[in-house]
């Protein structure tokens, strides 16, 4: 766990570029996702969070506003800085920005007991995006 992790929104295009880039090394170049699906018609609408370690985006992710309650999606971090963290800050900044929301995410397979461990529970049956197996997660708010 790295203690001097920051996030911020990203509301600048300095900042928005940084995700993008982290987006293009995890989704396009390491998971094989094709770029045109990677970026879509959501990335205006979405608020950019980016996970800062020593002024160095490491870590990213965005959330959306759909007719069903938020939507966590992107979650991406850089391979060297996985394990340290970045994921947990990157998912505790959006559910306190989102508390009261039905919140959801889809999961790829692999990451489902990160997710089991800040309360998403698993909603359906899985299903496949971009190539790869995911499943809903809602979040269920025990507090």
């Amino acid at each position: 766990m790295v203690n001097n992790l920051s996030i911020q929104t990203a509301n600048s295009e300095g900042l928005l570029k940084s995700v993008y880039t982290v987006r293009k090394e995890v989704f396009v170049h390491e998971q094989k996702v094709d770029e045109r699906k990677e970026y879509d018609q959501y990335e205006t609408s979405s608020t950019h969070l980016a996970c800062l370690l020593n002024n160095i985006v490491v870590g990213t992710c965005r959330y959306r506003n759909t007719e069903k309650g938020v939507k966590l999606e992107r979650f991406a971090v850089l391979q060297e800085y996985r394990g340290k963290g970045v994921g947990e800050k990157l998912l505790q900044a959006c559910i306190a920005q989102n508390k009261g929301s039905y919140i959801y995410l889809h999961a790829q397979v692999q990451v489902v007991d990160f997710y089991a461990k800040y309360q998403f529970k698993k909603h359906g049956e899985r299903f496949e995006e971009a190539g790869i197996q995911h499943f809903k997660m809602v979040y269920e708010d025990l507090d």
